[in-house]
């Protein structure tokens, strides 16, 4: 019943992480791949594969930022794997500049933030870690984090909320547990009810056993409507098609309890990768402003938005055809089953009443 909590860490947390980063992973000079053998994580647990930085030896890493805590942070780079980069207060922390006649900014531990793009250069420790001696991230990147941020918190408490409730429910189920026994004490000291009694116990152990099922199916959600609109070349504005796609949608989940709305956008190959990593997030964001203020969705119902820039296309990049069909974003209707199944009332009643 817990695993919700664990499965959220947003709702964001699993979005970058598949994303993976826009970045490059190598040696000084020298693809990494080579010397940086990967390790798995230990059974239990979400797999992933992670590199090891070679102790002792220079290396450079870009990558987003999926985890944050203390004096490290783990990153995962373009080719899927995780990396564990730890800093100190020696770490250089600074702006990745495109001005050349002006100095770069200086940040703080503080602006390492989930969904961050950045690039470390370091050597590796004894354990595989790279220890940082500088970091940097352009201002436009810590921008979108930033706006990730102030997007997943509110999430994670909604999250909170919703395991203080699950332990109510707990409580609930157990309480309902004592009253079977109750029921069974009965049953044996009343020798003319002992089937009616045996009956309703039998009745509020499936009672129990239908709540604990919605408990556990909160955080399992299906997909019920999905549509997926288009835009021009290098361009976040929504046309009018687009916009007649959003309403319908729209009022297809006003009329649905439980439910959130997924939206993530995507480019063409068209342009380099670092626009079109921003250019996704423009889709992405421009949907989500669209719903909030045009059809009035709550913005709790809608996931955190994400752009995807070029990775997972639907269509061949190479084709004119292709590419405008990956210049999009897809928007999804997801209802919780836990909310939206039905459970039928437990009565109990006492022999002779």
């Amino acid at each position: 019943m817990r695993k919700i909590i664990t499965s959220a860490a947003f709702i964001a947390t699993l979005c970058l992480s598949s994303v993976g980063g826009a970045g490059l992973t190598s040696q000084l000079g020298e693809p990494s791949g080579g010397k940086n053998q990967p390790m798995a994580e230990p059974q239990g647990t979400e797999q992933r594969v992670m590199a090891m930085a070679p102790a002792g030896k220079k290396t450079r890493v870009e990558g987003r930022i999926i985890e944050q805590g203390g004096d490290r942070f783990m990153l995962s780079d373009q080719a899927g794997s995780t990396w564990t980069v730890k800093f100190s207060a020696s770490t250089r922390i600074e702006e990745k500049k495109g001005n050349p006649f002006r100095s770069a900014k200086k940040y703080s531990s503080a602006e390492l933030l989930r969904g961050l793009q950045v690039e470390v250069e370091g050597k590796g420790d004894v354990t595989g870690a790279l220890f940082a001696d500088l970091i940097r991230f352009t201002s436009r990147e810590l921008e979108i984090a930033k706006s990730l941020d102030m997007r997943v918190q509110p999430v994670e408490r909604r999250l909170h909320v919703t395991e203080d409730r699950l332990g109510q429910a707990e409580q609930s189920t157990r309480r309902l547990s004592d009253q079977v026994v109750e029921l069974n004490e009965v049953s044996n000291m009343a020798r003319g009810g002992a089937r009616a009694a045996q009956d309703t116990a039998d009745a509020a152990m499936a009672g129990v056993g239908r709540t604990n099922q919605r408990i556990s199916a909160l955080d399992d959600y299906e997909e019920v409507r999905a549509t997926t609109v288009n835009f021009r070349t290098g361009s976040a504005v929504l046309s009018a098609e687009a916009k007649s796609q959003l309403d319908e949608l729209a009022e297809q989940a006003k009329f649905r309890n439980g439910y959130l709305i997924e939206v993530a956008g995507f480019a063409s190959s068209d342009g380099d990768e670092q626009f079109n990593q921003m250019l996704s997030q423009s889709r992405a964001e421009a949907v989500v402003r669209y719903l909030a203020h045009e059809q009035l969705i709550p913005l709790r119902r809608i996931t955190m938005p994400f752009g995807y820039g070029t990775i997972r296309p639907v269509a061949d990049n190479t084709t004119h055809e292709g590419r405008i069909r990956n210049r999009r974003v897809e928007v999804r209707i997801l209802v919780s089953r836990g909310l939206t199944s039905s459970g039928t009332p437990v009565e109990i009643s006492r022999p002779g009443d």
